[in-house]
This record gives structure tokens, sequence and C-alpha cells, in this order.
């Protein structure tokens, strides 16, 4: 009998999967049974997490795609690779950046570039993913959103605007999918320990204002966020769709 709490034999596949956040999702699907198909834009990156991957679990499958899913060719080339499988039961849109600017000072360049990158990839996989997920039911989408979609962070208004823009895509799949077996949940993430958000935490003052409103006190970890993703995707989790769960030390619900 199939375990409700692992992802034994399904195929996932994991946007931005070479570092940060990804690269912990991608580690953890593989010792709960899943294969992967992994992208990034990175080749060495990609190289280096699939070797490692291979090496701590023999009996993952693991296929790496270089593209950058901003662009239409990369989303082509992810579609490829998928499309040699037939099915897919797992989605993670996980790929983001930011430019960390004012509103006023950011050009209209920048601005494009945060939404192409953040937002604009998690419509167009999750629509060209639609008839694998639909062939491997029951699947399940997960995107990557963060707090910032949720409340005003220093971050910035593009990518505020980028991961709410990601949490209310969550919400009009999760219900227009589900007659199809296909559950689509959202993670909102406060600040972790990944390559993108040691930019801000190098500061000491700004790493004491962040954790001054962080209930916990602390920095979250990778692999917290990536066991919330593994569960959203587990048949354990199965009655659960269409919402955002904060990864978040209780920043968002922390008050006066």
């Amino acid at each position: 009998m199939t375990s409700p709490w692992r992802l034994d034999g399904q195929l996932a596949l994991i946007t931005g999967a070479s570092k940060g956040l990804g690269y912990a999702i991608a580690t953890e699907f593989a010792s709960l049974g899943a294969h992967l198909v992994l992208v990034a834009r990175g080749v060495d990156g990609l190289a280096n997490i699939s070797a490692e991957i291979t090496q701590q679990t023999p009996g993952c499958r693991v296929q790496t795609v270089s593209a950058d899913v901003a662009t239409e060719e990369g989303r082509d080339k992810v579609v490829d690779a998928v499309d040699g499988h037939g099915v897919l039961q797992i989605l993670v849109n996980n790929a983001g950046t930011n430019i960390r600017k004012k509103m006023a000072d950011i050009s209209t360049e920048e601005y494009r570039h945060v939404q192409e990158t953040n937002l604009n990839p998690g419509f167009e996989l999750s629509r060209r993913m639609y008839p694998y997920l639909k062939a491997g039911t029951p699947a399940s989408v997960v995107n990557n959103a963060s707090v910032a979609g949720l409340t005003h962070l220093r971050t910035g208004a593009p990518y505020g605007m980028s991961k709410a823009g990601l949490i209310q895509l969550t919400r009009n799949c999760a219900v227009e999918w589900a007659p199809d077996e296909i559950r689509v949940n959202a993670i909102a993430p406060w600040y972790v320990d990944t390559p993108l958000a040691r930019q801000v935490m190098d500061d000491d003052q700004y790493l004491a204002e962040i954790l001054g409103r962080t209930p916990m006190g602390r920095i979250g970890k990778p692999e917290e966020v990536a066991r919330t993703v593994a569960f959203l995707c587990m048949s354990g989790a199965g009655y659960i769709t269409g919402q955002c769960i904060a990864i978040d030390g209780g920043f968002s619900v922390f008050g006066f």
C-alpha cells in the first residue's frame, strides 16, 4: 500500500532548482521517492544537484533542463522535456528574482523583468503543464509566493505585486482544476537562509529588524520550506487546495 506521506514514483517538475529553495525542494522530493525534472538557467548548478541526488538517492531518476522560464523559448524546452514522459504529478513554480528599489526609482525594464521572472512563468507553465497533470492525476501544483504578496514589505512594489498575483493564480486554478483532481496551493515564506535573502541579511541592523518582527526569533531554514511543499503534494494533504500557507515564524500574524 502506498504511504500517504511519501511521493514514491511521482514525477515532479521544479523550476529554479539549482540553488536556494529549489535545491532544498528537489533533495526533499528525492528522499521521498519522487523522480525529478529540474529546471534552472545554470548548467553547472544543475550538474551539481543532479550528481548529489544521484549519489544520495540512487533510485531517483533526475533529468535536468537548462532553460530560462521567463522566456517563451525556455518554456518550450521545459514542455519538450515533460512531453517525453507523457504525464506529470507535481509542478513546483519556484523560479524567482527581485530588484530592491523604491517604486519611484525602478525602471520600466526592471519592473517587467520581475514580473516576467516571478509571475508569468507560473501562469504559462501551469497552463502548458495542464494536459500532463491531468494525465497524471491525482496531481498537485505548488506556487512559491511570499509574505510580500500578503502584506507590505521593503522588498518593493513589483516583487509584492508578482507574489500577490501568484497567490490569486493559485486560487483561480484550484477552483477551475478541482474537478480534474489537480490541487493547487501556494506557500508564502518570510526570510529564509538562501542566497537571495542573504543579500540583505548580511546587514546586521536589517537582520535585527527582521528578527524583531519574527515571533520565533530566527530565520527560516530551506528544509522547513521544502518539507511544507512536499506535504502539500502528498495524498495525505489530499483535501487541501486553493490555500496559501505562510512559512514565516509567525510574522504575518504578529500585531501589537
